[in-house]
């Protein structure tokens, strides 16, 4: 990272607070010191409130300066349709941001993303061709860090994230081609968060109208129909606007709704 910035100028991450920005945000910091990184999180309604305030814990406890990137992705019709190139419009969005209010302000020599080795062998991520087009570094992916290779270096740095379950943007709930508005993310948010309350550390609320099916590790299947469990888990649902409560009994699903138009179109 130091060739990336050389002796002048300021590395900024576009953080999420996962684990692989957390890795490119602590090693910038260790390569260039924490006073030469700037942790850039996007703030739009995708974004959950509870991942918001675990991104300022991150880049807290590495000792970097967080600065918010209202985005405004939500005015795109194109992001608002919600096909298969959804992510592509809302990195576009940010990555648009920080070159027209970051780059200068704060000095930045470089910006980083934390795309790893195994993201390049997905198919479902248009958003890192939104960083590839705005000259984003990708360090992880070019150092062949894959993610069991990120994960292992975020407990060598004691990072808090290095344990924390991905985290997709609130968007990803929504299945394609049904339109992306506040009320539905906010429908999403509402219920996830109240599931976390209840313990459920990860889960997926997609939304389907009235239905909200529920994925969540197979392990934990069994348990969720037990009382009062069961009873728990549809008011929680519910009280956040949505008619019927379902569990697919797929578990998680990582791109489920987006590889399966990917792989028809040839994308």
């Amino acid at each position: 990272m130091r060739g990336a910035c050389g002796d002048a100028g300021r590395l900024g991450v576009a953080f999420s607070g996962g684990v692989d920005s957390s890795v490119v945000l602590a090693l910038g910091a260790l390569a260039l010191g924490a006073d030469r990184v700037l942790a850039l999180v996007g703030v739009s309604p995708s974004l959950a409130a509870r991942e918001l305030e675990a991104a300022r814990g991150v880049a807290a406890a590495v000792g970097v300066e967080v600065l918010e990137v209202p985005t405004e992705e939500g005015d795109s019709p194109a992001y608002r349709a919600n096909g298969p190139d959804r992510c592509f419009h809302c990195k576009d969005e940010l990555f648009t941001r920080i070159d027209e209010r970051v780059v200068a302000a704060q000095g930045l020599a470089a910006v980083a993303h934390g795309e790893n080795a195994d993201d390049l062998l997905r198919r479902d991520r248009p958003g890192a061709r939104a960083a590839l087009e705005h000259g984003v570094l990708r360090p992880l992916a070019d150092a062949g860090m894959g993610k069991t290779d990120v994960r292992r270096v975020a407990r060598l740095l004691r990072l808090p994230s290095a344990d924390k379950p991905a985290a997709p943007c609130l968007a990803s709930r929504i299945p394609h081609g049904t339109e992306v508005t506040p009320e539905r993310l906010g429908q999403v948010e509402r219920a996830e968060a109240a599931l976390h309350d209840l313990g459920l550390r990860e889960v997926r609320v997609r939304h389907h109208g009235d239905v909200a099916r529920l994925e969540l590790g197979t392990e934990l299947l069994a348990a969720l129909v037990e009382e009062p469990r069961r009873a728990e888990v549809v008011a929680a649902v519910r009280a956040a606007g949505f008619r019927f409560v379902t569990v697919d009994l797929s578990g998680l699903q990582s791109g489920a709704f987006t590889l399966p138009l990917v792989e028809v179109r040839g994308g």
